[in-house]
Order: structure tokens, then sequence, then C-alpha cells
């Protein structure tokens, strides 16, 4: 398929002629290089509703059309039609007025586009006009390009890190440089930040400040250092497994609620199937940092190197720092990171299956922001407690317990709960 992502008016064009030839999705992809959904998509985002009737046949979309007997509905006494049926605005006045739904709009191509019906049909016409989607689409590109994509929670995130450095004359390079994974935003995006006003220190107080004009172009978004990735893809990992095969594997991913927000981050021992989580008030790459940083100082190195061998995760920016995960601050290894390929997260399906335990107490769209640490590790007790029928109908907590010892297991913040008062429903946490 191609690379650019974006339908071009030509693209366009072609949709529609070939929708009134009759061609497929399939086909029409084929034509101009797109998946069949991008086809679907463009084309149920981008239908246009007219109230047109054919030759001799006025509009009425009623579902009584064909035998109302109504008459005089718009109490109009000049009205020349026997019933009022046959007035295209009976649909408007009439209190019984049932839309008629045509059955072949509820499937591809969802449009009335080379209908061989379109000069005896009655009904509303849903079309698909090139020039009308290109259009809509310039000017939703337009939009989503306007203003600025944060929340008032980051902004003030982002100036309690900032602000007091460059009052203490500090330059935003170097601010950057020795707070990369916190701030988790561009150089260029806390300039353009400033400029907005948006934090307590202002340009005044950057004395090189005025001495730049601004630059058009300006990234919005933290972009990872692909770099990272290098030695750690999976082909890496299935590799390091072919050699180290009696490896246990630590997944790693982030539970996102509404943001910005908490989120949490997700660690789950794929031989047990037990997981633990971790509150986090930013999804940044620090606190993904401190979270291990505290294990390996609290664990011993040895514990840990032999609780967390081999950790596999996803592409996300809370990642990118891999190495000082890997590493000690005196340079000594203490475990190895490895990414999913794009797109993949079934690579690391067992995480993913357990986070449908957290959506069953925490709803998707449920913001994280009012839980507790404690909150979240009684979930994850009823959770670890709950037995599974892939450990022969174990509980992750007794095969952890038996594979690693229940001191570990305390020491983790982890505690047992009987099978009769397991609750996976949202009343758990609810104060």
């Amino acid at each position: 398929m191609a690379n650019n992502k974006h339908l071009t008016l030509s693209d366009r064009i072609t949709i529609e002629k070939s929708i009134d030839r009759h061609l497929t999705f399939t086909s029409i992809g084929l034509l101009i290089n797109k998946d069949i959904s991008t086809i679907s998509k463009e084309v149920r985002k981008h239908i246009s509703c007219i109230k047109y009737g054919s030759f001799g046949r006025p509009f009425n979309s009623c579902a009584h059309h064909l035998s109302c007997q109504k008459k005089f509905i718009c109490e109009r006494s000049d009205c020349s039609k026997k019933y009022c049926r046959y007035c295209r605005h009976c649909n408007d006045v009439c209190p019984d007025f049932l839309p008629a739904p045509c059955p072949k709009l509820s499937k591809p191509p969802y449009v009335c586009n080379g209908c061989t019906d379109w000069n005896k049909c009655k009904l509303r016409k849903y079309t698909y006009s090139a020039h009308t989607a290109e259009k809509e689409y310039r000017l939703t590109f337009s939009e989503s390009h306007k203003g600025i994509s944060i929340d008032e929670n980051e902004i003030a995130r982002l100036d309690s890190i900032v602000s007091p450095l460059i009052l203490k004359g500090q330059s935003i390079h170097h601010i950057y440089l020795n707070n990369l994974d916190s701030i988790m935003y561009s150089e260029k995006t806390i300039y353009n930040y400033i400029d907005y006003n948006l934090f307590n220190a202002r340009n005044i107080d950057l004395p090189r400040k005025v001495r730049f004009k601004p630059r058009k172009s300006s990234e919005k978004r933290f972009k990872v250092d692909k770099t990272c990735r290098v030695g750690r893809t999976y082909n890496d990992f299935l590799v390091f497994l072919k050699e180290n095969p009696d490896t246990a594997i630590v997944e790693l991913d982030s539970v996102v609620g509404p943001t910005p927000g908490n989120v949490l981050l997700t660690i789950h021992f794929t031989d047990s199937i037990l997981m633990l989580a971790f509150l986090r008030e930013a999804n940044t790459s620090q606190s993904v940092i401190d979270v291990f940083d505290r294990f390996y100082i609290e664990l011993g190195p040895d514990t840990f190197r032999k609780l967390f061998p081999v950790i596999l995760c996803d592409n996300g920016s809370e990642f990118s720092n891999p190495s000082a995960i890997e590493f000690d601050n005196e340079g000594n290894r203490r475990t190895y990171i490895f990414y999913c390929d794009p797109s993949a997260p079934y690579q690391k399906g067992a995480a993913e299956n357990n986070h449908e335990f957290i959506r069953r107490i925490v709803p998707k769209g449920t913001s994280f922001d009012n839980y507790t640490q404690a909150d979240i590790n009684l979930m994850m007790n009823h959770i670890n407690s709950y037995a599974r029928k892939k450990l022969n109908d174990k509980s992750p907590y007794s095969v952890f317990s038996f594979l690693h010892g229940s001191d570990l297991l305390g020491f983790l913040g982890c505690n047992y709960i009987p099978p009769e008062d397991i609750i996976l429903l949202p009343k758990l946490l609810k104060k």
C-alpha cells in the first residue's frame, strides 16, 4: 500500500467515478493503492444528504408515503395538492412522519451514486461527491492544526519542571538535556509554550530569546529516538530466547485513562500470569525508570536480575530510554529490554489479556486520578487471586509463590484474597 496516508482530490474523483460504475471497494482500493477500510471510511465520512424526488415524483421520505390519506396538514387553504403526500414539505410538518430507510444503504457503497432506481425513488438521496469531500477534508485538516493540544494539568506539570530552572538562569537546552525523560516534549515545543505564556517563566527570563526570529515549523509532540530499538527488536528478542530458552519473560505496558491524568504501569510475569500495577502521574519514561530503580535498590541486584531477566514492551514513548532500565548507575547490566513490532500487541498478548480484568473493575474511559496506590494494589490482589484455567485452575498468586516464595510476594505488596471474597466489578474500588 502507499506510504502517504491522506487521500488526494484525484483519489476522491476516482472513488466517485468508480462507485458510479458499481465497482466494489476492493477494486477501488486496488485502483488508488489504498486499503479497503480506507475507502469505506472515506465514503461514510463524507456522505451528503439531499431532499430530491424524481421526474413527476415529489420528494417524500416517509414510510407511509404510498398509503397516507392526510390532507391540509400545513393548514394552507390555497394548497392545490389532493393529498399531503404529494407535497415536498409534507415530511417537515407531519406529526406522524416516520423515516423510510432504504435497504440498499445498509451495505457498500452506502450511497445512492449509480443507483438504477434514482429516477423513480422519492426518498432522501445520500451521495458521495469528490469535491465536497475534499472541501470537508481541507477544513478538518486546517482546524485540527490550530490551537494547542495539551491539557491544563499537563501544562502545570511541565511548568513545575521548567520554570524554576529557567528562573535560576538555566537555558532551555540545558533543562531539556537533563530532564528529557520527565519533559517528554521537544525543545522547540517548550519554547512555543513559553511564547504562548503558558508557563510562569516568560520570554524576558530567557536572555538570548529576543535575538532569534520565530520559526515557521514546529513539532507538536515528543518524538522517540528510534535508535533505542537497534539490537532490541522483536526478531532480536526471538534470537535471544533461542539462545536462552529457559529465560522468564516480563511484559510491560501502560493502561491509560482520559488524558492527561494518572496512568498505570503494568508489569506482567508470563510464567505465573501475576501482574503488578503502579500508579504514575504522567506517562513519561522517567516515571517508568523510577519504578525499576526502586525495585533494584529494595530487592537487591541478585533478586532483581532473577525477577526481571528479560523485559518485552511496546513502542510507547514511556519506554524510550531502555538503557536507564538495563543498566544501573555504575554501568552494570541488570536486565535486557526488547520491543514488539509496531502495531503488533499480540506479541505480548499475555499482558493485553490480563488488562481485561483491570477494565472489569476500572472501565475504559474512567480516570485513575481518584485512586491511590493502595486502591490499585487492592485491585491487583483480587485479580491475582483469581484462578485461571491455563494455570490448571491455580491462581497467579499461588503459582508465583511456588516459583519465587511468599516472602517476595509480600514485599511486592501482594496479598491473597480467598476465592469467595474476590470481586471483579467497579464496586470494589467505590468509596
